[in-house]
């Protein structure tokens, strides 16, 4: 079978279709059919040789991958030949609070991810998708899905309908967590330098949009806009370029969620600005299995539908790479493993 290779830090025209020898099932590994492939800033960092974590030997790239069931080991019983299944970040988090057991591998990091034709997973690191979802659409959930989820209905402060959250850019956490928010009835604030993608963004339901472009102080935009009180929830992904600002556009007792560093790691955070106010801080490192499988149900159950900018065919990986370099995405990129066209 066909799969993709990359040695961390060798850039993306070091991407590498192979052939990949296949091996026998495990005790409790399950051999999948991979349909759909999505990627994420982190593959990115994977490839720049920039992520947590890094190898000395080439891997199967991407965290997050969706297909079916094609053969089961001996005591596999979570699943069977057939199933629609999308596999886990972190395969060894089933459930609960993290630990440095839970996280020591995560898929397309340190050990071999999705972006292949087959791939063999535990039964444990799989969640079964729901009809209501594609493979293109369930491909988007184990990092960016997982991500926003946690962030804001596992890592905040008992967040109801009617309050605030607040997204910063449209790449793929951003603009899925704006989904979610909007159809547990929270109100959302996106920001952007792109006028077109903010329209974009209100035509999918988005209260609020900030060009960050033209108003540079975006933080006191979200406090106009929020009456003084500011967002109960702020999905931090800039880093160290816009971490104070988002301090400052939390509420009193809101959660910044710091879920990626796109302009780089650090920026001092004055801790009195969060003790004045019992603001907080939380890293949010993915998530469980049990977190796909909430996000997945929802999804299903709200009729939620993950907004995907491109899909690129599987011969055409390096090409999807480097369109989601470009930035100019809106929402997820995906390679769809079954299209072989050129």
């Amino acid at each position: 079978m066909k799969a993709y290779q990359i040695l961390p830090g060798a850039n993306i025209e070091a991407l590498q279709c192979i052939d990949y020898p296949d091996r026998d099932l495990g005790h409790g590994e399950v051999r999948i059919r991979v349909h759909a492939v999505s990627l994420n800033y982190r593959d990115l960092m994977v490839a720049s040789g920039n992520y947590l974590v890094t190898v000395d030997d080439p891997i199967i790239p991407c965290s997050d991958g969706a297909g079916e069931v094609l053969e089961v080991g001996p005591g596999v019983t979570r699943v069977q030949v057939g199933d629609r299944v999308a596999g886990s970040f972190f395969p060894y988090w089933q459930d609960g609070m993290t630990s440095p057991e839970k996280i020591r591998h995560a898929l397309g990091g340190d050990i071999d991810g999705m972006l292949a034709e087959e791939v063999v997973l535990h039964q444990d690191a799989l969640a079964k998708i729901p009809a209501s979802l594609s493979f293109i659409e369930a491909a988007t959930m184990p990092c960016a899905g997982v991500t926003a989820w946690n962030a804001i209905f596992v890592s905040s402060n008992g967040l109801k309908p009617g309050d605030t959250a607040l997204f910063l850019g449209t790449g793929g956490v951003s603009v899925l967590g704006m989904q979610l928010a909007k159809a547990a009835g929270l109100r959302t604030i996106i920001t952007s330098s792109s006028d077109e993608k903010l329209q974009r963004a209100r035509h999918l339901g988005a209260h609020h949009t900030i060009n960050y472009g033209a108003i540079p102080e975006w933080h006191e935009e979200v406090l106009a806009m929020t009456q003084g009180r500011g967002a109960n929830v702020v999905l931090e992904v800039g880093g160290k370029g816009t971490v104070n600002r988002s301090v400052s556009a939390a509420a009193m007792g809101g959660t910044v969620a710091i879920i990626g560093g796109v302009s780089g790691f650090g920026g001092e955070v004055n801790p009195a600005s969060l003790l004045a106010t019992a603001k907080r801080m939380v890293g949010i490192f993915v998530g469980s299995r049990a977190m796909l499988e909430d996000v997945m149900r929802f999804a299903d159950v709200t009729g939620m539908k993950p907004v995907i900018d491109r899909v690129f065919p599987f011969a055409r990986a390096q090409e999807a790479y480097r369109y989601m370099e470009s930035g100019s995405h809106f929402g997820k990129v995906v390679i769809d493993v079954t299209s072989q066209d050129h």
